[in-house]
């Protein structure tokens, strides 16, 4: 993985890649019944090369996180 200054970062395997109208919808799972699900751009998936089987990092940023109760 390149170097980011992100430092909340989940290795898992992608088991869905869904395309939108504008972005699509990678989905990670972490391992434990734990699937995280992201908005990208065209370019983050193609770039890449991101399907389902591979494995990926979830890569969280602190500002595009929120926690509710």
């Amino acid at each position: 993985m390149n170097k980011l200054s992100a430092r909340n970062r989940i290795k898992g395997r992608i088991v869905d890649v869904s395309k939108g109208a504008t972005t699509y919808r990678g989905q990670p799972d972490a391992g434990g019944a734990i699937i995280i699900v992201a908005s990208i751009t065209n370019e983050a998936v193609a770039e890449p090369g991101l399907k389902a089987g591979i494995e990926a990092w979830a890569v969280i940023k602190a500002s595009d996180v929120m926690i509710g109760v």
